[in-house]
């Protein structure tokens, strides 16, 4: 179960950070990202997280779990209070996206909790 969490948030970020890398210059006007020069810098961060997730499903450890938890809590808290706040002011699409990510990557982390053995179950 733990690696299917790494997996399945690896993919995500993979995914966005290509798009975000990517981005045509029409979305980006649409969705107003000015220079489109920072979309790329963070599609190229995001890319390497999504990287980084996916390498770390090999050997989940509690370090490797600490992270992606916090990773996709910290995106959960970064998407999920401007949607709340400005949620009129996006495109139609883009808010029911921004809130899909928001819950998936919400589960995810709480899976990712749920599924790390305790220390009965690792033997310590």
């Amino acid at each position: 179960m733990l690696r299917a969490v790494f997996l399945i948030t690896g993919v995500i970020f993979v995914l966005t950070g290509l798009y975000l890398y990517f981005l045509p210059p029409a979305v980006a006007a649409l969705l107003g990202v000015a220079p489109l020069w920072l979309a790329r810098v963070a599609g190229g961060v995001v890319l390497a997280w999504g990287a980084s997730t996916l390498a770390g499903s090999a050997r989940p450890d509690g370090l490797r779990t600490g992270a992606l938890v916090g990773g996709n809590l910290l995106v959960v808290a970064s998407l999920l209070a401007p949607v709340i706040a400005a949620g009129s002011t996006l495109p139609p699409t883009a808010r029911p996206l921004l809130l899909g990510v928001v819950i998936v990557l919400g589960v995810l982390a709480a899976a990712a909790v749920l599924a790390y053995p305790s220390r009965q179950r690792r033997g310590l």
